[in-house]
């Protein structure tokens, strides 16, 4: 079949940009008659260009406050007509429907609405029917009929149909039909989450059947390594306002597969702090980290933790990055990949946008991540509830004989948040508020154990401080005293851990001999 003149189009948009230019080149170039909508017509008529309202071509008035004009046969025939079918022509002419061989349609703006903090009823309101069924009707049948849902198509459309004597190629229809599905699926997606969300928790975070609406946000140069090809995509439904897909890049080369990996797991360290705290990251591991009166000392800290392994890592901050701060990591000749922070001072971002390659990344913000975290394996989804210590202080158990300071438990609980996330089987061993000593991803926790003391006797050391008083925190329980028995002969004198083994007995009593106090929490918190 010939690629068909477009000699008439239906017009119904929400978003008017351009509307009347692309009505106007239509009606004059082409001879394309105009029909459309309420506001829609309103706007193209006021411009000056011909247009005949939708109530004239189906006979029958908009009503029902609008939520009924165009689910009508004239419309939808006129749109689902196949035009080399002998019979489907007779009964569009024995019923006096008209073809109609453009729709010009973009939808309601539920999202915009939802996000807006509109009441329930509003939302409803918003929920566009007959825009759907014209773009899925027309879609259907691309083999006739071109269905534009983007203003910035329009031009596109013209120079084709200037060079096609008016009509345009097949190929075009039919991938501006797909996108009509891809848009429609998303629309109803989102109703789909948001009416769930209304119907209470459960049914938001843990549905029989969940579609996940995902937006590229930009293709990468390559995955984990060269040879894999990788795309970074955005999840409206979960990206929270300061979450690193919605972070504003400020300077620096394009992310990179693992720097994005990387980021969010330092960012997601950092968040977990009140005061000013500073992350250095590396392949998925905490390598430093602390907190302090300032956002400079808490750098300062970190860096301190393992100034080897901080080369080429990713830096967070919870609070607004200072010149002071940037100019310790200049002194300390740190090469970073990416600095992520809610803000930075103007003279401390001037002097990082000084090295061209640094990524900076500015989120605006503190917020707790997404309730919801999603991780694909061969073949499906794996979903859970985000990780985060929420336990509270008042809420732990001590089964040890002697019980921590007040000091003591506030080492423990910064020891406790930065453990959670360091690979498991993890240890986390702190001094002053400082990760000093990091045991990641051992198959056992005496290993575990070992790696983190050593690493923290080094930075003692290196820092010109004592050995002793040390903090430890577990991601899990020990299965056995053995755990504690290397963490003890390293100097460590108050441990924090989930509890819940079958020997926890045994460890406890291993504590009490070792004058160690130890804390259960009743929460683990495993990072696979």
């Amino acid at each position: 079949m010939a690629d068909p003149k477009i000699k008439r189009a239906l017009m119904s948009v929400t978003d008017k940009t351009g509307i009347v230019d692309f009505a106007r080149a239509l009606h004059e170039e082409f001879g394309v008659e105009i029909v459309s909508t309420g506001g829609t017509a309103k706007v193209i008529e006021e411009a000056g260009v011909p247009v005949r309202p939708i109530d004239d071509l189906t006979g029958f008035p908009e009503m029902m406050d609008g939520r009924v004009k165009t689910l009508h046969p004239k419309v939808h025939g006129g749109l689902l007509a196949k035009r080399d079918n002998a019979e489907h022509m007779r009964q569009a002419e024995e019923h006096g429907i008209g073809m109609i061989d453009m729709v010009v349609v973009n939808l309601y703006a539920f999202e915009k609405t939802v996000e807006s903090g509109a009441e329930f009823g509003t939302c409803i309101e918003n929920i566009d029917i007959g825009g759907p069924s014209m773009l899925r009707s027309a879609a259907k049948n691309f083999e006739s009929v071109v269905v534009v849902t983007e203003p910035e198509r329009y031009d596109a459309i013209l120079e084709e149909m200037r060079a096609n004597d008016g009509a345009t190629t097949r190929d075009t229809r039919v991938q501006l039909a797909l996108k009509v599905f891809q848009t429609t699926n998303a629309y109803d997606g989102a109703i789909a989450r948001w009416l769930g969300s209304q119907l209470g928790e459960e049914a938001e975070l843990h549905p029989a059947q969940r579609d996940l609406h995902l937006v590229k946000q930009q293709d990468l140069r390559y995955g984990e390594n060269p040879h894999q090809a990788a795309m970074y995509y955005r999840m409206p439904e979960f990206a929270t306002a300061h979450s690193l897909v919605n972070a504003e890049q400020l300077n620096g080369k394009e992310l990179s597969y693992n720097n994005i990996l990387d980021t969010d797991a330092c960012w997601a360290i950092a968040r977990e702090f009140s005061d000013p705290a500073v992350v250095i990251l590396k392949h998925q591991n905490p390598c430093g980290s602390a907190t302090g009166a300032t956002v400079e000392e808490a750098y300062d800290k970190a860096f301190a933790c393992d100034p080897k392994s901080a080369f080429g890592g990713i830096i967070a901050a919870n609070v607004e990055v200072s010149l002071a701060m940037v100019e310790h990591i200049n002194e300390n000749k740190q090469f970073v990949e990416v600095l992520i922070a809610p803000s930075f001072e103007p003279a401390a971002l001037e002097l990082l946008q000084q090295k061209k390659n640094l990524r900076v990344l500015r989120t605006g913000g503190v917020d707790a991540p997404a309730a919801i975290e999603f991780r694909s394996v061969d073949g499906g989804m794996l979903a859970q509830c985000v990780d985060r210590v929420n336990e509270r202080v008042e809420d732990f158990t001590v089964p040890t004989k002697r019980k921590p300071t007040e000091a003591e438990m506030d080492e423990l609980m910064f020891a406790w948040k930065v453990c959670k996330g360091v690979k498991s089987n993890a240890i986390l061993v702190s001094k002053n508020r400082a990760g000093i000593g990091m045991g990641p991803g051992q198959p056992n926790r005496v290993d575990s154990a070992k790696l983190a003391c050593e690493r923290a006797h080094e930075a003692c050391e290196r820092m010109g401080m004592s050995a002793d008083g040390l903090m430890a925190a577990s991601d899990a329980f020990f299965p056995f005293r053995d755990g504690v028995d290397q963490l003890a002969g390293y100097g460590v004198t108050a441990i924090i851990q989930p509890g819940g083994s079958v020997r926890d007995e045994e460890v406890i009593q291993a504590c009490d001999e070792h004058g160690i106090a130890m804390v259960f929490t009743g929460h683990r918190h495993f990072r696979h």
